[in-house]
């Protein structure tokens, strides 16, 4: 784990950066939220990014959420995403433990998480613009399908996207300005407000946030290399 005062200096940097890419678009400073990802930072890094001002952290995997949200209860007005692959058998756990899941990828999900309690989760649909064969998520032609089977069932709110991995940041556009044309087209087809857009990440969170996102998700840029 780094310095807590490191951790500060990191989190402000990112601040400050998304606030110039949003700057540069013509976007509200408050039109996109920073999530930090947190996967494998023991509890105190979250603590620390906490006291430095952050309040909405995303976890890769339901148990570990559920171990840091269980040591982190009194900073009770933390937002919890998941931001990794959910498995059906897990469904139970991660609704009582994310305040909003954005990996949803199939309808059997979709009924699994439904099921758990009487007002329905909020969830992003998850799409593989990239038609990578190593990634979850559906098809950009196939989210349509899936929002209407789904939409009775669950409080779908947005889509998320994690492009192909490239040597430059700037390469991630394209994917991003497609997840905003996709969330357009879907909100207009089906009445729905989309209103969230889940991409960019360390390497291209300024380039996310320039197309549109409002919700980026930072770790390494704020933490540190993970470790494990």
């Amino acid at each position: 784990m780094l310095p807590e005062g490191e951790i500060k200096t990191r989190l402000d940097e990112v601040r400050g950066r998304l606030a110039e890419a949003l700057r540069r678009a013509g976007r509200a400073a408050d039109s996109c939220r920073l999530v930090l990802a947190s996967k494998t930072q023991p509890p105190a890094a979250v603590a620390a990014a906490y006291r430095a001002g952050a309040r909405e952290f995303g976890e890769n995997y339901v148990q570990e959420g559920i171990v840091k949200r269980a040591e982190l209860t009194a900073l009770a007005d933390i937002t919890w995403h998941l931001i990794g692959h959910l498995q059906r058998n897990k469904a139970r756990a991660a609704v009582a433990t994310f305040d909003l899941i954005q990996t949803l990828d199939s309808t059997r999900l979709a009924t699994a998480l439904a099921q758990q309690q009487r007002n329905p989760p909020r969830a992003l649909i998850e799409v593989n613009l990239g038609s990578e064969g190593s990634k979850r998520g559906v098809a950009p032609d196939a989210a349509e399908a899936l929002l209407e089977a789904v939409r009775n069932e669950l409080a779908v709110v947005g889509l998320m996207t994690i492009p192909p991995p490239a040597s430059q940041p700037a390469a991630a556009r394209p994917y991003f300005a497609g997840l905003r044309l996709l969330r357009d087209r879907l909100a207009a087809a089906t009445g729905l407000r989309l209103s969230e857009l889940s991409m960019g990440m360390t390497e291209d969170f300024e380039i996310a946030a320039e197309e549109g996102a409002t919700i980026v998700r930072v770790g390494r840029a704020v933490f540190g290399e993970r470790k494990g």
